[in-house]
């Protein structure tokens, strides 16, 4: 892959595909990370010479216009961040937006609207892909957040540059990931959470030969206990994908890489209430609790694993962390893994709700690498090629 460095930008167009896919409420961007984490290769571009135009998603508008959905609060914040106004365009491939384009001057940045207002974005259709090229003589990508769906902005439109390369936030990422294969820092934990383990099984299988132990917290826990036949109450649980915990289980002991279940929960009659019922052994659920977060007893044994590793990868929080009761494990955890980069060691943050937990506590200038990407760092994660990679790669 070609990097930015490598790029003679003076003078130059530069069509920027960035993730602007930030949180919005009443119309306000409530979370700047991702325009943050663009901001170094738009700077670089600009004092290179060149003008860029910056085209992203927001949402899941369906191919439609739903104005909620508008990146012009994020182009507000975009032009508080430069400290200088900046273009916008209300729709993406327009005469209008084209032209605006063309005519920029080295040092002005163009904002384009909602690119899955159309959906030629999705769809990867070859006309929308041409018509996007128009706005640029030079392609960089430096959205790691759509770099495993097969896109328009980020596959389609390649084809038509001769000049293109990925920016810094895509180097970033690739390095932490590519390190976590080839160069890991030993000892290396896996730590897994969230609701589901279907999104996770093929990382699980994967690291099961890589990894010096893995750890799983958060609502996936649930069909790996009851594939042990405990008792989980009201918790959630994966019917289907018992067998596969069960084979994931049995190819953990037979390959020896330790896979750590919670021993005990935070549980709860109600979710919506808020409120804890207190703490159960794991196996000791009555017909009516759900278990919401990992108890006292398991972050302690969690603690341990991680203070004695130089590198852990952590995706998925142990709770539902939204609610402050059933916060205490995912925000301890975050302690411990923020105290392995303290000592020198690696952390990964597998972007998502992981990193909005760890933002939530504050942690996050701790923490060596936070990904702009929750699909993406899971399927490298999985072992699976990206297609916005392999679209910008030398052939």
């Amino acid at each position: 892959m070609r990097l930015i460095q490598s790029l003679k930008l003076k003078q130059q167009r530069v069509l920027m595909r960035v993730d602007f896919n930030v949180p919005l409420s009443n119309g306000n961007v409530t979370d700047d990370f991702r325009i943050q984490a663009a901001l170094p290769t738009l700077l670089h571009c600009l004092n290179e010479g060149s003008s860029v135009i910056l085209m992203s998603h927001l949402g899941r508008p369906k191919g439609r216009r739903v104005d909620e959905l508008s990146l012009l609060p994020v182009g507000e914040v975009l032009s508080d961040l430069l400290e200088k106004p900046i273009k916008f365009s209300n729709d993406c491939i327009s005469d209008d937006a084209l032209s605006v384009s063309q005519n920029l001057v080295p040092g002005e940045v163009h904002l384009l609207e909602n690119l899955r207002f159309h959906g030629g974005e999705t769809e990867n259709d070859p006309l929308f892909s041409k018509k996007l090229s128009g706005h640029g003589t030079i392609y960089i990508n430096d959205a790691f957040g759509t770099a495993h769906r097969a896109h328009a902005s980020n596959v389609g439109v390649v084809k038509h540059f001769q000049e293109k390369a990925i920016g810094f936030l895509m180097e970033k990422e690739y390095q932490y990931f590519h390190q976590v294969f080839w160069e890991p820092k030993r000892p290396m934990v896996i730590i897994l959470g969230g609701a589901k383990i279907g999104s996770k099984l093929r990382i699980i299988n994967r690291f099961l030969r890589e990894a010096d132990s893995i750890v799983v917290g958060g609502g996936m826990a649930f069909t790996f206990l009851k594939a042990r036949e405990y008792s989980i109450g009201q918790s959630l649980v994966e019917e289907d994908l018992i067998e596969t915990a069960k084979s994931i289980l049995s190819k953990s002991e037979r390959l020896a890489v330790p896979l750590h279940l919670p021993v005990d929960f935070v549980v709860t009659h109600d979710i919506q209430s808020g409120r804890s019922s207190g703490e159960k052994k794991t196996g000791n659920f009555k017909n009516g609790e759900i278990g919401v977060d990992i108890g006292r007893k398991t972050i302690q044994m969690f603690q341990g694993i991680i203070q004695e590793s130089r590198m852990v990868v952590w995706n998925g929080p142990m709770g539902i962390f939204e609610y402050p009761e059933f916060r205490r494990g995912t925000v301890e955890i975050a302690r411990a893994v923020s105290g392995v980069s303290r000592r020198g060691g690696v952390s990964i943050i597998g972007g998502g709700d992981t990193a909005a937990a760890i933002k939530l506590v504050g942690l996050e200038k701790t923490m060596s690498h936070i990904s702009t990407g929750g699909g993406a760092s899971l399927e490298i994660l999985a072992g699976n090629e990206l297609p916005a990679f392999s679209a910008i790669e030398v052939k």
